[in-house]
């Protein structure tokens, strides 16, 4: 039996370590074993039938995955290495990750966030149950880690009386005034002394959101909207995965363990929105299933159509109910346009303290924090074109920009490392975690670093959209054969002779990406042509601003 194995948790699994710990996910006293894994995912059920439509799984990697065994203990810590729960391992799978992209996304399509995240995670996913790793490991780590107002299961439980409606709002945006009609409309319904849980998930949700820390502000200002005593704030260290109609029953149901008597559902729920505009699920495909599911739920639905504001009557009311009346609104991606262009936004969409926040809160995408990540052989030509697209960023973006080269890194960040598979994803996680900082702060960061493996580069793609970062992959693909010629350290010629061991492309492996930004073959583009290539896909993409009229 193992029991020193250690397991550093993303934000995500520890954001459903929390919920596990807490009650908020029961029936789940841990992580699914497989036979509990299959069954949510092909019948929304565990296996001894309790409807639970979202699988909660704890993902590794190989070298992790592949030693451990039934009945090992492995220790769950944070990033800063505090240990905050115990595994007792029940079993050790490894997942149809397309089977269960279709079955819970409906999409095997990287576009949608949920399947990006799912196809990025490790390759074992590891079941059993969580204890905490001693009695004060809840308390410490949410005084750390979440928001003031954050309340567990039982303590929002000992909030209400018993004598009304408890009526949950779920919400991953900022609270505009067409939020507040549809939370008091669901007031309304659920009847006389209904109180309100404003229950925001601020746990990582889509790439692009608002950061948890500037909507928590909104949340706190938008309590002066509701009657003293209505409505109460309580953060949910959620981490959505964006699964729209599956989603909105999962959410309900750990509503129902915080105490709540109705939920809210509206249009769209958990939706991540088509890459072409408009919703990825059916508009309204949440409500028509949580109604086929409502006599198990444990929780009321609350079904509210889409709200717009009418001009005429100064108040927003439900779209179906227009009679002809033009209808007024303001979506989501010209709202963004208005607050990175600073333009006026009417008090009618969203109340004046919520547009000072967001104007403070708000980056356009060419403000915001910014990673290129140059990857391909050594030789390639990654340090070349990164230098060269460096200069060009100083020139034309007003945001500081920082090189991180692999060959630097190495020697100072990432000294006393080998080249083992182990240590070089140690290396790229560092270079990944630099690069996080500096976007964070709305920095640009450019790193060339052969970055070998795929699941090492997913790791610092992670980091950096954590942090709220653009993360663009540019795979620079020049042939093998065009780069041993060129080598100008030698180390082809070495690795050839068999004077080094584990050399990328000679006797180790590079794993190509699948899905990059930007492809550059040095055999067929000059340098300049290629560095034109990406600024082109830079200025289209909107991650920097092309300041040339016309072009």
């Amino acid at each position: 039996m193992k029991n020193n194995a250690v397991h550093v948790l993303t934000l995500r699994q520890r954001c459903d370590l929390e919920l596990l710990l807490t009650g908020a996910f029961a029936p789940l006293t841990g992580f699914l074993d497989q036979a509990d894994w299959q069954s949510v995912v092909e019948n929304m059920r565990l296996r001894d039938g309790t409807l639970w439509p979202i699988p909660v799984v704890l993902d590794v990697d190989d070298a992790l995955g592949s030693t451990l065994r039934s009945g090992d203990r492995l220790r769950l810590e944070r990033s800063d290495g505090t240990p905050l729960a115990a595994l007792t391992v029940s079993e050790c799978y490894q997942p149809d990750k397309k089977l269960e992209a279709e079955a819970v996304y409906g999409s095997t399509d990287r576009n949608h966030p949920g399947v990006a995240e799912l196809f990025d995670r490790g390759s074992w996913y590891m079941g059993g149950t969580v204890t905490p790793w001693d009695a004060q490991t809840l308390s410490r780590a949410a005084a750390v880690e979440f928001p003031p107002e954050y309340q567990t299961p039982a303590q929002l439980r000992a909030q209400w009386t018993g004598q009304h409606p408890v009526v949950a709002f779920q919400t991953r945006n900022p609270l505009h005034h067409a939020h507040i009609a549809v939370t008091r409309a669901g007031l309304e319904q659920a009847g006389t002394g209904a109180k309100l849980l404003l229950h925001p998930a601020i746990g990582p949700t889509k790439p692009g959101d608002i950061e948890a820390a500037y909507r928590m502000r909104v949340y706190r200002a938008v309590l002066d909207h509701y009657p003293q005593g209505q409505a109460l704030l309580s953060p949910l260290p959620l981490a959505m995965r964006m699964a729209g109609p599956r989603e909105a029953l999962w959410h309900a149901l750990i509503r129902r363990n915080f105490g709540a008597t109705h939920f809210i559902i509206g249009r769209g729920h958990a939706d991540p929105g088509a890459s072409a505009g408009g919703l990825f699920y059916p508009t309204f495909a949440a409500q028509e299933l949580f109604a086929r599911h409502a006599q198990e739920m444990g929780i009321s639905g609350i079904f509210l159509p889409e709200f717009a504001y009418s001009p005429t009557r100064r108040q927003y009311v439900p779209v179906s109910e227009a009679n002809g009346e033009a209808l007024a609104g303001i979506s989501g991606t010209e709202l963004r346009r208005k607050l990175a262009s600073r333009e006026e936004i009417p008090e009618w969409f969203s109340p004046p303290e919520v547009i000072r926040i967001l104007r403070q809160a708000y980056r356009g995408a060419d403000r915001r924090g910014l990673v290129i990540w140059f990857t391909g052989l050594s030789a390639s030509g990654k340090s070349t074109l990164a230098g060269m697209l460096v200069r060009q960023l100083e020139a034309e973006d007003e945001r500081a920009v920082t090189m991180l080269d692999g060959d630097i890194i190495r020697r100072f960040l990432s000294k006393g490392l080998s080249f083992s598979r182990d240590d070089r994803d140690e290396n790229i996680r560092r270079i990944g975690f630099v690069a996080s900082l500096v976007a964070r702060h709305g920095g640009i960061a450019v790193v060339a670093a052969i970055s070998p493996y795929r699941q090492a580069r997913a790791e610092a793609r992670r980091l950096v959209e954590e942090a709220g970062g653009l993360f663009l992959e540019v795979h620079v693909a020049t042939p093998l054969a065009l780069c041993a010629e060129r080598d100008p350290k030698g180390l082809y010629a070495k690795a050839l002779r068999g004077e080094i061991k584990g050399f990328t492309g000679v006797d180790d492996p590079y794993e190509e990406p699948e899905h990059p930004d930007c492809v550059v073959n040095h055999a067929q583009q000059e340098p300049a042509a290629a560095l034109a290539a990406l600024m082109d896909l830079l200025y289209r993409s909107g991650a920097v601003s092309d300041h040339v009229a016309g072009r």
